[in-house]
């Protein structure tokens, strides 16, 4: 059954003890991800795009969607207007299947919470979604996502429940508070990320500006 499949597939990316074990994990997912999170009704990946809208006017860009996995946020974008997108991700199995997707101007694989191939202030905006979860991206990537963005740019993301209160992610946002690198513009509820299975998994979305 395609759920049962599904739910062995996120047990095996969230058990991934290694940035390898994790690459691995995905490259054995990725061409099936796409049909068994839908049976999940994984939200994510669409639901993001109303906030991007809502603090990036249309056309403007570069735009980074940092884990952008098989690109699913990629089409919905470039039909808000957004020609212009990047994406990275740590799978190099999923980056193909993105590029097949014809929305991503740039695709480049990287791990979060390594350097990252751009220069400062380079992005009008990131995005991510799905990435500061379980055994995923850590919060200290966060301080490389702002580098590359853009002064008055926006960073917008989504942080799992479990995480952001055993990853440190509340120190790193008062960290690059208090260091004038961004204030938080909004931050949601928490709500599920997938409507039919998991509705344990909660995940909150927040939008700093980047200064």
């Amino acid at each position: 059954m395609i759920v049962d499949k599904a739910n062995a597939a996120l047990d095996s990316v969230y058990g991934a003890d290694t940035p390898e074990a994790l690459e691995e994990a995905y490259a054995a997912w990725a061409a099936t991800y796409d049909s068994e999170t839908a049976s999940l009704g994984y939200l994510l990946p669409f639901l993001i795009t109303a906030w991007v809208a809502r603090h990036v006017p249309a056309g403007e860009g570069p735009l980074l969607d940092a884990g952008c996995g098989t690109g699913l946020s990629g089409p919905s974008l470039k039909a808000l207007g957004y020609g212009d997108i990047a994406g990275l991700d740590l799978s190099d199995d999923m980056l193909k299947i993105a590029g097949s997707r014809n929305a991503y101007g740039e695709l480049k694989q990287a791990m979060l919470g390594g350097l990252l191939p751009w220069p400062d202030g380079h992005f009008r905006a990131f995005f991510s979604t799905g990435v500061f979860t379980i055994s995923h991206a850590p919060a200290s990537g966060l301080h490389e996502l702002v580098r590359i963005t853009k002064k008055g740019g926006h960073a917008i993301f989504t942080v799992r429940d479990q995480v952001f209160e055993n990853g440190g992610f509340q120190a790193v946002f008062d960290e690059l508070e208090g260091a004038r690198k961004w204030r938080l513009v909004e931050q949601s509820p928490w709500f599920r990320c997938y409507a039919i299975a998991e509705p344990e998994a909660l995940v909150k979305t927040f939008v700093f500006e980047v200064l």
